[in-house]
Protein backbone atom coordinates (compact mmCIF):
# COMPACT_ATOMS: atom_id res chain seq x y z
CA UNK A 1 0.00 0.00 0.00
CA UNK A 2 1.21 3.55 -0.91
CA UNK A 3 0.48 6.46 1.02
CA UNK A 4 0.68 10.33 0.47
CA UNK A 5 0.99 12.73 3.29
CA UNK A 6 1.07 16.32 2.47
CA UNK A 7 2.23 19.13 4.26
CA UNK A 8 2.45 22.80 4.36
CA UNK A 9 -0.72 24.01 4.26
CA UNK A 10 -1.86 26.81 6.07
CA UNK A 11 -3.37 30.84 6.57
CA UNK A 12 -1.59 33.36 4.02
CA UNK A 13 -2.40 36.81 3.09
CA UNK A 14 -3.28 38.20 -0.52
CA UNK A 15 -0.07 38.75 -2.45
CA UNK A 16 1.76 36.05 -0.26
CA UNK A 17 3.90 32.49 -0.94
CA UNK A 18 3.09 28.86 0.17
CA UNK A 19 4.85 25.58 -0.04
CA UNK A 20 3.25 22.50 -0.62
CA UNK A 21 5.06 19.29 0.01
CA UNK A 22 3.35 15.25 -1.17
CA UNK A 23 5.69 12.76 0.05
CA UNK A 24 5.02 9.33 -0.90
CA UNK A 25 5.82 5.82 1.37
CA UNK A 26 5.21 2.15 0.69
CA UNK A 27 6.41 -0.56 -1.48
CA UNK A 28 7.10 2.04 -4.26
CA UNK A 29 8.97 0.27 -7.58
CA UNK A 30 7.71 3.69 -9.64
CA UNK A 31 5.67 6.40 -9.85
CA UNK A 32 4.41 7.85 -12.93
CA UNK A 33 2.75 11.36 -12.40
CA UNK A 34 1.99 13.18 -9.71
CA UNK A 35 -0.30 15.77 -9.28
CA UNK A 36 -2.15 18.48 -6.99
CA UNK A 37 -5.51 18.97 -7.04
CA UNK A 38 -7.61 21.54 -5.02
CA UNK A 39 -11.20 21.80 -4.29
CA UNK A 40 -12.91 24.99 -3.02
CA UNK A 41 -16.12 24.88 -0.44
CA UNK A 42 -19.26 23.91 -2.83
CA UNK A 43 -17.16 23.29 -5.79
CA UNK A 44 -15.61 19.96 -7.75
CA UNK A 45 -11.99 19.58 -6.99
CA UNK A 46 -10.03 20.38 -9.90
CA UNK A 47 -6.64 19.62 -11.59
CA UNK A 48 -4.11 22.31 -10.14
CA UNK A 49 -0.60 20.88 -11.60
CA UNK A 50 0.72 17.95 -12.98
CA UNK A 51 4.17 16.46 -13.27
CA UNK A 52 5.25 13.66 -15.24
CA UNK A 53 8.30 11.09 -14.27
CA UNK A 54 10.79 12.83 -16.60
CA UNK A 55 9.66 16.56 -15.56
CA UNK A 56 7.13 17.31 -17.80
CA UNK A 57 4.02 20.15 -16.52
CA UNK A 58 1.18 21.62 -16.84
CA UNK A 59 -0.72 23.55 -15.22
CA UNK A 60 -3.84 25.02 -14.91
CA UNK A 61 -4.56 28.37 -16.40
CA UNK A 62 -5.76 29.81 -12.78
CA UNK A 63 -2.39 29.36 -11.55
CA UNK A 64 0.01 29.67 -14.96
CA UNK A 65 2.64 32.26 -13.78
CA UNK A 66 1.91 31.82 -10.29
CA UNK A 67 2.25 28.59 -8.90
CA UNK A 68 5.16 25.96 -9.63
CA UNK A 69 5.06 22.17 -9.26
CA UNK A 70 8.25 19.83 -9.25
CA UNK A 71 9.37 16.50 -7.52
CA UNK A 72 12.33 14.78 -6.20
CA UNK A 73 12.30 11.16 -7.41
CA UNK A 74 14.85 10.05 -4.82
CA UNK A 75 12.45 11.04 -2.11
CA UNK A 76 9.40 10.20 -4.11
CA UNK A 77 7.88 13.65 -2.96
CA UNK A 78 6.79 16.20 -4.62
CA UNK A 79 6.33 20.27 -4.24
CA UNK A 80 3.99 22.95 -5.08
CA UNK A 81 5.39 26.03 -4.79
CA UNK A 82 2.79 28.83 -4.82
CA UNK A 83 3.39 32.71 -5.17
CA UNK A 84 1.00 35.71 -5.78
CA UNK A 85 -1.98 33.54 -3.93
CA UNK A 86 -5.23 34.98 -4.45
CA UNK A 87 -8.38 34.44 -2.12
CA UNK A 88 -10.04 32.28 -4.60
CA UNK A 89 -7.01 29.93 -4.19
CA UNK A 90 -8.69 28.77 -0.76
CA UNK A 91 -9.10 25.11 -1.09
CA UNK A 92 -7.89 21.82 0.35
CA UNK A 93 -5.31 20.82 -2.05
CA UNK A 94 -4.58 17.45 -2.47
CA UNK A 95 -2.19 15.35 -3.45
CA UNK A 96 -2.02 12.31 -6.05
CA UNK A 97 0.14 9.52 -7.88
CA UNK A 98 -0.04 6.54 -9.78
CA UNK A 99 2.58 4.14 -10.25
CA UNK A 100 3.84 0.64 -9.66
CA UNK A 101 3.97 -0.97 -6.01
CA UNK A 102 6.28 -3.91 -5.24
CA UNK A 103 3.19 -6.50 -6.97
CA UNK A 104 0.46 -4.08 -8.16
CA UNK A 105 -0.31 -0.32 -10.13
CA UNK A 106 -1.31 1.97 -7.42
CA UNK A 107 -3.31 4.93 -7.70
CA UNK A 108 -3.42 7.03 -4.23
CA UNK A 109 -4.53 10.15 -2.73
CA UNK A 110 -3.30 12.69 0.16
CA UNK A 111 -5.39 13.55 3.05
CA UNK A 112 -5.67 16.89 1.68
CA UNK A 113 -4.43 20.31 3.48
CA UNK A 114 -6.04 23.53 4.11
CA UNK A 115 -4.63 26.40 2.24
CA UNK A 116 -6.45 30.05 2.78
CA UNK A 117 -5.65 33.04 1.76
CA UNK A 118 -7.08 36.18 3.40
CA UNK A 119 -6.37 39.43 4.91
Amino acid sequence: QVQLVESGGGLVQPGGSLRLSCAASGSIFSINDMNWYRQAPGKQRELVATITNIGITNYADSVKGRFTISRDNAKNTVYLQMHSLKPEDTAVYYCNAAGRGSDSAFGSWGQGTQVTVSS
